[in-house]
């Protein structure tokens, strides 16, 4: 493979390991459906702690098949993003957000797809990672699923960052705009038995009082915090929370036993073309 980005070396229905040209140490996996990427949206998925970045590339290539989008699965290793899930505060490692950006340009340039707003999800320390680049670069998203965070960022501009939104400590460049980042359509979806305060999770007593304890009571009010918020600037951005029935925090299980597959997919494109599945765009916060 040449050194320079060649889109007609590329093979299309199959997940390919790619490391960015400018980049060497950056990998990331990539799908790019039968019919080709010139012109389709992007879609990506982004791991938690435990880096599975293939698993979810293997996960969601079959959904990026039938909708015909190009998937980008991005893997931040954990000896050079210690803080991707804050998007890489400085002195904390690379700038995780950054590192999305050259490789979004570089698919761009691979596949000729349409990079001008991404559809993202996360799940876990990917789903922090996926809803704060939501709020740092609205410009860049069109919706995005969140799914089982440990914690968020809130839309409060009486704390600071990554708490709330006063100021981007250690973020250089990085200015939040409520209008732009109220405007993103959103997602969150948590197993209904992710309710354990398990090892990886932020016990934080200041975090317990202002999301609540688990992933589940956190998840529900940072979606109620962003729908309170978005209205208060008279937004009706679609907010929503899910719950997956039967399932605790792993990423297998919710694809799995809970179908999480089909429910990020169409939250973020509409329709399966295979089949009618009821649509969610319309909902708002489920109890």
């Amino acid at each position: 493979m040449p050194d320079t980005p060649d889109h007609t070396l590329l093979c299309v229905a199959r997940v390919l390991t790619r490391n960015v040209v400018e980049d060497k140490k950056q990998k990331y996996f990539l799908y790019i459906p039968s019919g080709g990427g010139r012109d389709k949206p992007v879609f990506v998925t982004v791991h938690g702690v435990k880096r599975m970045a293939k698993e979810h590339a293997a996960e969601f290539a079959s959904f990026a098949e039938h909708y015909g989008v190009v998937l980008v699965a991005p893997l931040f290793s954990k000896d050079r993003f210690r803080d991707y899930q804050r998007l890489g505060r400085k002195g904390r490692g690379k700038r995780a957000d950054h590192a999305l950006n050259s490789i979004i340009a570089e698919v761009g340039s691979l596949t000729r797809a349409n990079i001008d707003k991404l559809y993202m999800f996360g799940y876990s320390g990917g789903g922090q990672f996926v809803h704060r680049y939501s709020l740092a670069y609205p410009e860049r998203t069109a919706r995005i699923v969140v799914a089982a965070a440990g914690w968020y960022t809130f839309p409060d501009f009486d704390i600071n960052y990554p708490r709330g939104v006063k100021k981007a400590k250690g973020l250089d460049n990085i200015r939040f705009d409520p209008v732009g980042f109220l405007s993103v359509p959103t997602c969150v979806v948590v197993g209904k038995r992710d309710i354990h305060r398990d090892q990886e999770l932020n016990k934080s007593g200041r975090i317990d009082r202002q999301q609540g304890v688990n992933r589940f009571e956190r998840g529900k009010a940072w979606t109620e915090a962003m729908a309170d918020a978005a209205r208060s600037y008279h937004l009706d951005t679609a907010y929503i929370f899910k719950k997956i029935p039967a399932c605790n925090h792993c990423f297998m299980k919710c694809m799995h036993r809970g179908r999480m597959g089909s429910l990020v997919f169409n939250f973020l494109f509409g329709h399966d073309p295979r089949e009618r599945i009821k649509k969610y765009s319309d909902d708002r916060i489920d109890n």
